[in-house]
């Protein structure tokens, strides 16, 4: 039995733009952001999936509206495994991004310049808990805990609305690197694909960071 779940990065957020850190706090996605959202649903319109899966946080479900607007599938009965709105859509917190507790909200230079020995430590690949938040050790843990349950549904291919950590740390446990390993991946760009194969328990990384458009302005907007 093989599964493919194919992982969707959301939208350039407000906070993305802004230089901010986010976390698992945040905000909805920018002009374009939405941009990138719409043509992402472009892109996987033919796709087809037996589920959707996503983090509850609000830059991820914008990120999805336009596909599930376009596409209005619903969950067929071999990915029942999945609970579901009634966008055929599994919330699962466990695809939230990373943790960095007190930073999230502080742009990078704010928090460079107030507390520039952590800054320096993570930068040499120490695996600190930033803000008082989460180590990506902890966030490698319960995603590809997430991973597990996927792959065990009897879904065949699943969409999976997520972040750039926990696309990393997924991408660098399917490739067996050892902790601290996602520091060797580019991080994800907006809405890009990274897809991962699971066989009877094994992984394999098919793609990763694969861009869905190459747009770096929001399209212009149309008088009414």
């Amino acid at each position: 039995m093989t599964v493919e779940l194919v992982l969707l990065r959301h939208g350039e957020s407000l906070w993305n733009a802004e230089d901010r850190y986010q976390g698992q706090q945040g905000t909805g996605l920018s002009p374009l952001g939405r941009h990138q959202a719409k043509l992402a649903a472009e892109y996987l319109a033919d796709t087809p999936f037996d589920a959707v899966v996503a983090s509850d946080l609000q830059r991820v479900t914008e990120t999805l509206r336009p596909y599930l607007d376009n596409v209005r599938r619903t969950v067929p009965k071999s990915a029942r495994f999945f609970g579901r709105d009634e966008d055929g859509v599994r919330i699962d917190p466990r695809w939230r991004e990373i943790d960095v507790g007190t930073w999230g909200g502080r742009t990078f230079a704010e928090v460079l310049a107030e507390e520039p020995d952590v800054v320096a430590a993570f930068a040499r690949g120490e695996d600190v808990a930033r803000g008082g938040g989460e180590t990506f050790a902890h966030l490698r843990a319960r995603v590809w805990d997430a991973v597990r349950d996927i792959a065990a549904s009897g879904a065949r291919r699943v969409l999976v609305g997520t972040h750039g950590g926990p696309i990393r740390v997924a991408a660098a446990s399917a490739l067996r690197l050892p902790p601290g390993g996602q520091v060797l991946l580019d991080p994800p760009v907006n809405c890009s694909l990274t897809t991962i194969r699971v066989t009877d328990g094994a992984s394999s990384l098919t793609s990763y960071n694969v861009p869905t458009s190459t747009v770096t302005e929001p399209a212009e907007e149309q008088p009414a």
